[in-house]
């Protein structure tokens, strides 16, 4: 019989908090969104950077939430728990949950990759035991214990992924999580704006060796020119194992001889003298490398690479993350590409790379969004990338935002067919733009908004 995710004495205990009118045994799911809802339901009464939760109480026990976790003074009434701070409640939750299981738990960091990598190390699990896995992008200060807060007492597997922008914020993420791994997936030019330097990027990024349980390995991609600040970085934090990968040689994984098709890539991958198969269902040498981190990991957490390896020849781009889809007629339809969720230059170039790739019977559009955070250098940074958009060999582009105009300037005039400062201005432009047996690419920081884009171009389009 399963047990329950917290009893309600449960969550007394974790919080110090006390009860006000609550019916509720037992706590079997956890929110902090009004409108989704689990089964028996604990609502986090958070408070956003746009929306206070403590505004939704009553709408969340109105929507059948067993009861509502609240700050002190700041909502009355019963199915209230209240505790001194409710952001502070759920970390309490979350240090409940972390101290009980038995799981064997994955933290996984970088500049570029590592919800592709949280992913690919789920499905690796899930083909060994029960996992629990962080949703989306849940990866800063709330999102880390939301998700830490969920983790089930049976499951065998945990992982999480920890962002962040700033220095001092992996730090206790990674504390609060206390992996026996901790995967850092590259060192790449994102958050330059608070960080200033690649340097100060790959030491927020080692904050996260500070978590490791006792004898924990560090797992990290050799691929940069940072490896050695991150190496240096782990034997000062006292990490007993490091194990590198990439396609660099001497690595512990080493990936060589990589191919790349429309939809799949294949490499081998070489380990203590003997040679992996690695086979993926999508495209690019970037998700071989993301992959490779999760074949090493499961064979530290004593999963055979047979297992995992037929788990990842499943294994597929995420929404946001290179998804593909086919809309229209089968016999012409247009390929949209989705790259919307986020941006650096390290990404852009591998997302075009593989858009190089492709061969469709139309035109190659590419839709280009900003790159956020990057600071003095975003101007540089943005007309940096003008080589490879040329190089994928794009028909025409169409570019979003502010720092964009500096990669306009760096493209030849007769190649960017518009650029707008919104999306809302540049929607109607990009779909006349294309037609069925055309590839299209949108690729952006997530804050510039083209999964707006995304979504235009699939309801025009998705019928034949």
């Amino acid at each position: 019989m399963t047990k329950p995710l917290y009893t309600i004495d449960d969550v007394l205990a974790a919080t110090g908090g006390r009860a006000e009118g609550v019916v509720a045994k037992e706590i079997n799911s956890i929110s902090i969104d009004s409108r989704e809802l689990g089964p028996d339901a604990l609502f986090v009464a958070i408070k956003g950077d746009r929306f206070d939760g403590h505004d939704f109480v009553d709408t969340a026990l109105g929507n059948g939430a067993a009861a509502a976790l609240v700050s002190e003074g700041r909502s009355a009434g019963p199915g209230r728990i209240v505790v001194a701070d409710a952001l502070g409640g759920l970390r309490d939750l979350a240090v409940a949950a972390r101290a009980r299981s038995r799981a064997f738990v994955v933290g996984v960091t970088g500049s570029v990759g590592k919800t592709t990598t949280k992913e690919a190390l789920r499905v690796v699990f899930e083909a060994a035991g029960a996992t629990h896995a962080s949703i989306k992008s849940f990866n800063n200060h709330w999102g880390v214990p939301l998700m830490l807060a969920r983790l089930p007492q049976e499951a065998q597997f945990g992982v999480f992924e920890m962002g962040m922008n700033a220095p001092d914020e992996i730090r206790p993420l990674s504390k609060l999580v206390r992996p026996h791994v901790a995967v850092i997936t590259n060192i790449a030019p994102a958050h330059l704006e608070k960080l200033g330097s690649l340097e100060a990027i790959a030491a927020a990024k080692a904050e996260i060796f500070e978590g490791l349980e006792p004898g924990g390995t560090a797992v990290l991609n050799a691929d940069h020119p940072q490896i050695q600040l991150l190496l240096d970085a782990a034997q000062a934090a006292g990490v007993g194992k490091v194990v590198t990968y990439g396609f660099s040689r001497g690595v512990d994984w080493q990936i060589v001889d990589p191919q790349t098709a429309a939809e799949q890539s294949f490499a081998t991958v070489l380990h203590e003298g003997q040679s992996h198969a690695l086979a993926l269902g999508v495209s690019g040498r970037h998700m071989l490398a993301n992959a490779t981190a999760a074949l090493a990991v499961a064979s530290i957490a004593g999963i055979e690479p047979a297992v995992a390896l037929k788990a990842l020849a499943g294994f597929g781009a995420q929404p946001g993350r290179g998804q593909r889809t086919l809309l229209g007629p089968a016999d012409k339809p247009l390929l949209l590409i989705d790259e919307s969720y986020n941006a650096n230059t390290a990404s852009m170039t591998a997302a075009l790379e593989v858009f190089g790739s492709i061969a469709p019977s139309g035109k190659k559009v590419l839709v280009l969004g900003d790159m956020r955070e990057l600071g003095d250098e975003a101007d540089r940074l943005h007309a940096s990338l003008a080589g490879v958009v040329q190089s994928s060999g794009a028909t025409s582009v169409h570019l979003v935002g502010s720092h964009v105009a500096a990669l306009a300037e760096a493209l030849p005039a007769g190649l960017v067919a518009s650029r707008s400062q919104g999306v809302e201005q540049a929607i109607d432009t990009i779909i006349a733009d294309l037609a069925y047996g055309d590839a299209v690419m949108i690729k952006g920081s997530n804050g510039v908004g083209l999964a707006r884009v995304v979504s235009a171009v699939t309801a025009r389009f998705k019928d034949s």
